[in-house]
């Protein structure tokens, strides 16, 4: 899209000039139209003839005296009717010359049209108002296009060095200095910037807001904005006559003209960055989800504050229960397909190290269990991996308790990582099914069992010998089975008695003895941890 000099549109509403200093010294006096002040004011032009309408293009403040009419009602009427047709934004009547006070017939023919009227009581040089008009809207106008093309050089830089869509949105947040809000055409938000408390007030009723605003409101304007009326100013996001979304200022609190140019800018880097992939390999729907439940997950916002977030993003979160889960080596993608597939409402989002979460939302009266065992081994079937991972923590009915949920869920998913075990384990796994890895999980960070670890093993690490290492952690994994063990490493049983009495020698125990075996066992799961 393209913004021209002619397609902006004034800062100066009726109201604000009827407040400038040279027109104040006029005594101006609204009489007709008062509800209407608040028009903006495009252009101001002196015409005295009744067929003035012709002349003008829409916006202007007309200025006259009124001698070309003084006499005849028929005219005044007409010139004021005139004037509405033609869209004007007001019209200035100086007393004096031809009316020593406001003509009733023109005074009721604006006020049934809703046209502001203004009369000056004292002598006032038009060319003066004129003059004063005409240079603050030049100025506005230019300030405008500056501001226009400093906007979208900064967002191009951003594109260019390859910034995430919220870095985008915070500079937008920054020249509009009020919530920016992205959504999809559902209304689903995909990202929001400005100050963290402002938007949590935009957030927490969405829904309404977004469907008054763009279902029924009567301020609804076109492509370029929004709710105008009370600073909500949106542009379209889309292409080649595909609209896609949207990007919404929330309250803007500058003039309109303004903030329909910064969301129109906006809306341009947007749809290059899009088109550009966005710099990042997944979509803006799967950036906000990701977002959201890497907040969720690391407790550094609290979960209430999230609240609006979640809902806005369109996951239903009112007499729900959570289930919260951790897929190992998941493709985001397929699996959203197959919630879509399902039926179940939820958020993906890929967190690290390999792991995709999954926020499942149910109705209450819904079995979360089965529904959570049903998704798994769907998953596994589709995926044609028995190996394939879904953890998962309680089922939560309190939004407050879903941080920990998705933790517990991370816990369990880590724990079973690596496990020889991993393709005995049922289609979900839980914290019971862990046992003593999960437990080791949890402590790994902690400076005793760091130190234990050290102490048990020290004999294979100080020398570094993996491949005894290996040997050890598959010899304690199959429950101290010999023939098992030295099947997996390919050894014969004599090659493997020698390698274990190497390993009992250099840890100094002897693993036929079950509290030594195990307390090597338990070293070995922590040093393990600590490495992942």
């Amino acid at each position: 899209m393209t913004i021209t000099l002619d397609s902006l549109e004034p800062a100066l509403s009726v109201r604000q000039v009827l407040t400038l200093e040279r027109v104040l010294a006029g005594e101006p006096e609204v009489v007709a139209g008062a509800s209407q002040l608040d028009r903006p004011v495009r252009w101001v032009h002196v015409a005295e003839a009744a067929d003035v309408g012709v002349m003008l293009s829409g916006g202007e403040m007309v200025l006259t005296t009124g001698v070309l009419l003084a006499g005849d009602e028929d005219k005044q009427a007409e010139y004021v009717r005139s004037l509405y047709r033609a869209e004007a934004a007001a019209v200035v009547l100086g007393l004096g010359r031809a009316f020593p006070a406001p003509p009733d017939v023109m005074r009721r023919a604006a006020e049934r049209c809703g046209l502001p009227m203004v009369v000056l009581h004292r002598p006032f040089p038009f060319a003066e108002l004129t003059e004063e008009v005409q240079s603050r809207l030049v100025r506005r106008k230019f300030a405008a296009v500056s501001l226009s093309e400093a906007v979208r050089t900064e967002l191009t830089a951003l594109i260019t060095a390859g910034a995430p869509l919220q870095r985008l949105l915070d500079e937008v947040a920054r020249h509009s200095a009020c919530p920016v809000v992205v959504t999809n055409l559902a209304h689903r938000v995909l990202g929001t910037a400005g100050e963290r408390s402002a938007v949590d007030d935009v957030l927490r009723d969405w829904e309404r807001i977004a469907r008054q605003a763009w279902g029924y409101h009567p301020g609804l304007s076109g492509t370029g904005g929004g709710t105008e009326g009370d600073g909500w100013i949106r542009a379209e996001l889309g292409g080649r006559g595909e609209r896609w979304g949207r990007i919404v200022l929330c309250g803007y609190r500058g003039d309109t003209a303004t903030g329909r140019l910064l969301a129109d800018r906006a809306a341009e880097a947007l749809v290059l960055h899009r088109m550009l992939g966005g710099g990042a390999a997944c979509s803006w729907e799967e950036q906000s989800a990701q977002s959201l439940l890497t907040d969720l997950v690391s407790g550094v916002v609290p979960a209430r504050q999230l609240l609006p977030r979640a809902r806005a993003a369109g996951l239903p979160v009112n007499l729900r229960t959570f289930v919260p889960l951790v897929v190992r080596d998941g493709d985001t993608g397929r699996l959203e397909r197959l919630l879509r597939l399902l039926g179940l409402p939820g958020l993906v989002a890929e967190l690290a190290d390999g792991a995709t979460a999954v926020l499942l939302s149910l109705a209450r009266d819904q079995d979360a269990d089965a529904l959570a065992e049903h998704f798994a081994t769907r998953l596994r079937t589709e995926s044609g991996t028995a190996g394939t991972v879904v953890a998962a923590a309680d089922p939560r009915t309190v939004w407050d308790d879903v941080p920990a949920g998705l933790r517990e869920a991370q816990h369990v998913a880590d724990a079973v990582a690596d496990s020889a075990t991993a393709l005995e384990l049922p289609p979900v796994v839980r914290l019971r099914d862990v046992h003593l890895r999960g437990l080791i999980r949890l402590l790994r960070d902690d400076p005793h069992v760091q130190s234990f670890a050290e102490r048990e093993l020290d004999g294979l690490l100080r020398e570094g010998d993996e491949g005894l290492l290996s040997v050890l952690r598959t010899y304690l994994a199959t429950g101290r089975n010999k023939s098992r063990t030295a099947l997996l490493h390919h050894v014969s049983r004599p090659a493997l008695y020698r390698r274990l009495e190497s390993i009992q020698v250099r840890l100094g125990v002897d693993l036929d003895d079950f509290e030594q075996a195990a307390s090597v066992h338990i070293a070995l799961l922590a040093h393990d941890a600590q490495q992942q």
